[in-house]
């Protein structure tokens, strides 16, 4: 039951912020409005990936969610509950899907896509833009970040389930530990690179957390001085909170170049982003403040565990 007329007044509103906060301590339901740049995008059918708004008239997603022409795909914006009421939603046909040029439907390059909605939004405080990276910022190893979605709760599951927005907090990977990961029962040889630089991983080597299929599209944002920017796109991984296998997601950053073509007067953020201070603590016991979820999020699903 979704809104089809722009909600509200527009808010004139500065990329990455989050006008609503709060946690919900011992579950991965997300706050309604947490994550106000979380877009879903729709079938005839229903849910099929994830995306993030950013700006009036763009969302941001995987290419390999679209498979269709334009016209048979909406994207719904301050949606939190699938199937329920959402007094603060919104949903916009699409005018067009851009693709990169570099994508091929094995995903190893460019799996990346610009959607043009058909109306622009007005930004309310449950929809809002994230942040993009310019091409110099970097993303140092074991930050913080987030991902989120509607996704499906184990491998190969029911992608309708769960419908609360779903939320899961992952550390950033090195890439060429992230490669080494991939590597261990692959029969790909040493010399051959399985992550390309234009990706980022996000995981636990023990596997457990990770973001599944129905996540696809959705964004990793990571919290920099207060503000939410995205560094990457969920694009794949190898099954779903498997050891040695954690999420890949392709690196926003590496396509500035690309955004700016199709839109060209759109501001990236250029920031300095410093190593997250290592305090001693193990990374499975969550500081003070930190909400650790009982539900596991997995890259293609969401798996229920019990912590």
């Amino acid at each position: 039951f979704l809104n089809f007329i722009s909600p509200g007044l527009s808010l004139a509103s500065a990329c990455g912020s989050r006008l609503i906060s709060g946690r919900i301590v011992g579950g991965a339901d997300a706050l309604n409005g947490r994550w106000p740049w979380q877009a879903a995008v729709n079938n005839r059918v229903g849910l099929i990936c994830g995306g993030s708004l950013i700006n009036e008239q763009w969302v941001l997603s995987a290419a390999h969610c679209f498979k269709d022409r334009p016209e048979n795909y909406n994207i719904s914006l301050g949606m939190h509950e699938l199937g329920a009421l959402n007094p603060h939603g919104f949903t916009a046909g699409v005018k067009r899907i851009i693709y990169h040029p570099q994508y091929t439907s094995t995903g190893d390059r460019g799996n990346i896509a610009l959607v043009e909605l058909m109306n622009p939004v007005n930004f309310t405080d449950y929809i809002q833009p994230i942040c993009l990276p310019s091409e110099s910022v970097t993303f140092p190893s074991g930050l913080e970040c987030w991902v989120t979605g509607w996704g499906t709760q184990n491998f190969g599951g029911n992608i309708t389930n769960p419908n609360t927005l779903q939320e899961v907090m992952l550390p950033l990977i090195d890439d060429k530990l992230c490669d080494q990961m991939y590597h261990i029962d692959s029969s790909a040889s040493n010399d051959t690179t399985i992550i390309q630089e234009e990706k980022i991983c996000a995981g636990y080597e023990e596997g457990g957390q990770d973001s599944c299929q129905g996540d696809s599209g959705g964004p990793l944002v990571c919290e920099v001085n207060g503000t939410w920017i995205q560094a990457g796109v969920v694009s794949g991984g190898d099954g779903c909170g498997f050891p040695y296998r954690p999420g890949v997601y392709t690196l926003v950053s590496a396509y500035e170049t690309w955004i700016k073509t199709y839109i060209p007067d759109f501001t990236f953020s250029n920031m300095s982003i410093p190593p997250p201070l290592i305090t001693g603590e193990s990374r499975h016991e969550p500081a003070e403040g930190r909400r650790e979820p009982a539900e596991r999020m997995c890259s293609e699903g969401i798996k229920q565990i019990k912590s």
